[in-house]
């Protein structure tokens, strides 16, 4: 478990968020959103034999749509398609391990998965350790968004022990709506047509989940 956690998030952070910072996110954000919603619900379905109610699979069928627009997603193809392929296939493997974690485990699959990833990217963080050296400034709120990325997991990993799991992955795949939900609503920032209705179908498709 704590390997697989390891080799997906080794994935996505060490070799495709970098890429994806150089081309920007519109074509890896949406394409990784989409694309892991499909696979973890694929896997759910035909490997662990979930079976969603009506209600869930209409609320999942919403969600695709949904991500694309809040990412503001755009037809495409190249590198950035094939970079928010693998980053998709990252989290899918890295949802459903942790789907797999039983109650008793506790947190020490969350735990594990964090260290294990922290050695596999450690050597490549080695060679390039004079790019890495930040402010404090920057190194503290690097350390808070870890710990929120930690927080995240530890959250799926107890929705996915009390719900199925196909379900569980979709809504933690609505992630992307709250960044422009808190843009929105502190900021004032301006987001565009399809981004608002992609907000529409997100919190359509979150009741149907929760009813479902």
């Amino acid at each position: 478990m704590g390997a697989l956690l390891a080799l997906s998030s080794a994935v996505v952070y060490g070799i495709v968020v970098p890429q994806a910072l150089g081309l920007g996110e519109s074509v890896v954000v949406p394409v990784s959103a989409v694309t892991r919603v499909a696979l973890s619900v694929l896997c759910g379905v035909l490997v662990l034999g979930d079976r969603p109610g009506a209600v869930a699979w209409l609320g999942i069928a919403v969600t695709v749509p949904a991500l694309w627009c809040v990412a503001d997603g755009r037809a495409g193809a190249g590198k950035g398609t094939a970079d928010g392929l693998v980053a998709s296939l990252g989290v899918a493997v890295q949802y459903l391990a942790l789907g797999q974690a039983g109650p008793g485990s506790g947190l020490w699959p969350v735990a594990a998965g964090r260290v294990a990833a922290v050695l596999v990217l450690l050597p490549d963080a080695a060679r390039h350790a004079r790019r890495l050296t930040l402010p404090l400034v920057r190194c503290v709120q690097a350390v808070f968004i870890g710990a929120g990325a930690a927080l995240g997991l530890v959250l799926y990993l107890l929705a996915a022990q009390r719900q199925l799991l196909a379900v569980a992955v979709v809504l933690a795949s609505l992630y992307p709506a709250l960044p422009v939900v808190l843009g929105l609503a502190l900021l004032h920032e301006r987001i565009s047509r399809r981004q608002a209705v992609g907000l529409l179908g997100a919190g359509i498709a979150t009741v149907l989940l929760t009813l479902g």
